[in-house]
């Protein structure tokens, strides 16, 4: 039984992992007046590359998830594939297995009609070939539908990215407007 790609409906759902979304600043004078900036350009750039850091932060969970995720897959894949031979096996088979990093064994395998699945933790429990192929199954649609998400989120924290990085441009460059202004209206004054 091949399970294809869940092709779950993300929606307009901003974010699974409550990624808070990052204010775009049209107009930098009336956000530089709001009473948490009091025009104090250094607090501003400070609280938006605290936030820039946060989103970093986020981005390197995400990523990590999305690793484990992909690694995951496969193996409740080859799991389930195993189950499925064995539910076919009716004579006794020999095979070789993984027992460590490039360690082999060799072994023969009767019919059955129960596995033992390692779900971690150092849990193993054991399972009819129905309910452990059953469980496989929901498993690999979770982690499907989980890397979508963990995508989906990742897509949204780059735009969020590029919304703190185009805000803290926009407050600087603000600032060295403000700053010309003033030395050319002192010039000015300087002179008349």
């Amino acid at each position: 039984m091949e399970v294809e790609k869940n092709n779950t409906d993300l929606g307009d759902k901003k974010s699974y992992a409550g990624i808070p979304e990052a204010e775009f600043v049209e107009d930098v004078d009336a956000y530089m007046q709001r009473s948490e900036n009091n025009a104090n350009v250094d607090d501003v750039l400070k609280r938006l590359d605290s936030q820039h850091a946060k989103y970093k932060f986020m981005e390197y969970n995400l990523l990590s998830k999305k690793r484990r995720l992909q690694t995951q897959v496969p193996e409740l894949k080859r799991s389930l594939s195993m189950i499925e031979k064995l539910e076919e096996q009716k004579e006794e088979f020999e095979t070789q297995f993984l027992l460590s990093e490039q360690v082999f064994a060799k072994a023969k395998v009767p019919p059955t009609e129960t596995v033992y699945l390692w779900l971690g933790l150092n849990v193993m429990l054991e399972y009819s070939l129905q309910d452990a192929k059953k469980l496989l199954t929901q498993n690999i649609t979770a982690a499907i539908r989980n890397l979508g998400y963990v995508e989906h989120d990742l897509d949204f924290l780059r735009d969020q990215f590029t919304t703190t990085e185009v805000n803290m441009a926009r407050v600087f460059n603000w600032d060295v407007k403000r700053r010309q202004a003033a030395k050319a209206a002192a010039e000015m004054n300087i002179i008349q």
